[in-house]
């Protein structure tokens, strides 16, 4: 009888381990992705990169979140753009010059977009973000965690409306892919992929490939399987170039 319970006993413990895996919550791979990818550091390190030719800088001062971005226009002029919560400043030469509310939000989304997408996954944990794990999906013959992300409209920014994808790792839950529509400039939809992955200081950097539809774009939900069947064309790759990362 021993010898009988104790196969039985072991095929119910990895069945067991195999349900809790599946049994998975979508916040519970954000969390887990989130602390592979660098955790809290990014709220209590400042970050630095260039992007196109523009420098961008991230750090919280008094326990706020403050997001910049510095470029030269011109060989005299040197512009920097301040989105500190929900407000914006711009600095011609260190000088507080005034913007129309209408350049001011567009400045700031700008300021705002790139900075969301370099500390990704980070974000997915602020309060207006919904998240729903829509099963697994496979991106170029490998499985992964596909979770659907929205916004409320209250704390979700200008761009609430856009639908987000993510594919998460299954072992390691490090988004190797993300989509998302949007729905200014005419909307669309893009599709990215990560590469060049490395770590400073704790925290995890990626560029991307940069797609979008080859023809007239399908429901965002099934961007995964065009992007494997070869109806996504190359747009742009994101590049991030001189990281820092140091302590506040």
């Amino acid at each position: 009888m021993k010898r009988i319970l104790i196969p039985l006993l072991l095929v119910f413990a990895i069945g067991c381990k195999q349900e809790s895996k599946k049994a998975l919550t979508a916040q519970e791979i954000i969390d887990n992705s989130i602390a592979d990818s660098g955790g809290k550091l990014f709220n209590s390190h400042k970050v630095s990169f260039d992007f196109r030719d523009r420098k961008y800088i991230s750090e919280n001062i008094d326990g706020q979140r403050v997001f910049k971005r510095i470029f030269e226009a011109d060989s005299t002029t040197t512009i920097t753009d301040v989105k500190r919560g929900n407000d914006f400043e711009r600095y011609v030469n260190d000088s507080l010059v005034m913007v129309h509310d209408t350049m001011a939000i567009k400045y700031a989304n700008s300021v705002n977009s790139v900075h969301y997408f370099v500390r990704l996954p980070y974000g997915l944990n602020d309060a207006a973000v919904n998240k729903e794990l829509l099963g697994k999906e496979t991106i170029e013959d490998k499985e992964y965690y596909k979770v659907k992300v929205t916004f409320d409209q209250q704390g979700g920014g200008d761009d609430y409306e856009d639908t987000y994808l993510y594919w998460f790792d299954l072992e390691t839950f490090k988004p190797n892919y993300l989509a998302y529509d949007f729905h200014t400039d005419g909307g669309g939809q893009r599709f990215r992929k990560a590469y060049n992955e490395r770590y400073v200081n704790g925290i995890r950097f990626v560029d991307y490939e940069n797609y979008k539809p080859k023809e007239k774009e399908t429901g965002i939900l099934e961007i995964g399987l065009l992007y494997n069947e070869g109806g996504l064309e190359l747009l742009s790759k994101i590049e991030l170039k001189n990281i820092s990362v140091e302590k506040n």
